[in-house]
């Protein structure tokens, strides 16, 4: 049936004078202007409710760092190791991968290792954090987890030295008698591009027979 046969068919019907064609492309305009407008009510106000809170958010925090209370001007997005790096000159912690899987960038906050390239800053502002700047003592002593990678001359190019010191801290904290396996196990998530993991495990065993004499 052609398009004048179904104009013509039913001529007092609400279909009256308009073509199946003229139908289907009524359909189609209808749907492009609903969503043009659609887009056009999003543009006016993206992401209002994020934009409120991160409008709400203080800038200016306070960090407990290495024991001491800094204040620091931080973004809303930004990350412990920016923070760290750039706004506190801590350029001990490391930036490797920046997508929490070389580990260069661990710290501690409350004792537990952390890769601070995934952690907001915003997140732990009210915890204490400690970087390798943070682990020598006032009288220049240095911690035995440092002491042990110089008597063993842990690392090569030393790039991913401070993550698996601060890796090696949290161990020797926590498990003083881990097992060889179990060291390699737990500093796992610190990758070293030298390749050398055969000396980084005797630094750790070394740095947990001196932790365990202090005891």
């Amino acid at each position: 049936m052609s398009d004048a046969e179904i104009t013509t068919a039913t001529p007092s019907g609400p279909s009256a004078g308009h073509s199946r064609r003229t139908f289907i492309k009524g359909v189609i305009a209808t749907g492009a202007v609903a969503s043009s407008s659609g887009y056009l009510f999003r543009a006016r106000n993206p992401l209002s409710a994020s934009t409120v809170v991160k409008a709400s958010m203080p800038r200016m925090i306070s960090l407990n760092v290495n024991g001491v209370s800094r204040s620091v001007d931080v973004l809303p997005q930004e990350t412990l190791a920016m923070t760290l790096r750039y706004k506190l000159g801590l350029t001990g912690t490391k930036l490797g991968c920046d997508r929490a899987e070389c580990g260069a960038c661990t710290v501690l906050i409350e004792g537990v290792s952390h890769y601070s390239c995934s952690t907001l800053t915003n997140a732990v502002r009210d915890r204490s954090i400690t970087t390798i700047e943070g682990l020598e003592s006032p009288d220049g002593t240095l911690h035995p987890v440092q002491q042990a990678v110089i008597d063993e001359g842990g690392f090569q190019c030393a790039f991913c030295a401070p993550g698996f010191i601060m890796s090696m801290v949290a161990l020797t904290n926590e498990s003083p008698n881990a097992t060889r396996e179990e060291t390699a196990y737990a500093l796992s998530g610190n990758l070293c591009r030298c390749g050398d993991y055969n000396k980084i495990l005797n630094s750790a065993m070394r740095a947990a027979e001196y932790a365990r004499r202090m005891v």
